[in-house]
């Protein structure tokens, strides 16, 4: 058999959900301007700011 093709995961888990979402062009930029900064993908920036969240939260 041949080996599965295509993309490979990117981390340890797949990315097989999807998420939609609205922002302000000032939120668009601002976003751009952090990924550029970090040289990483928007995805990247806002799962960046997810894991932030989390850990403040779970400080408290």
């Amino acid at each position: 058999m041949l080996p599965r093709t295509g993309r490979p995961i990117k981390g340890t888990s797949k990315r097989d959900k999807s998420l939609q979402l609205r922002m302000s062009k000032e939120e668009l930029i601002l976003l751009d301007e952090c990924a550029k900064r970090l040289d990483i993908s928007r995805t990247d920036v806002v799962n960046k700011g997810i894991r932030l969240v989390k850990d403040g939260l779970d400080k408290k």
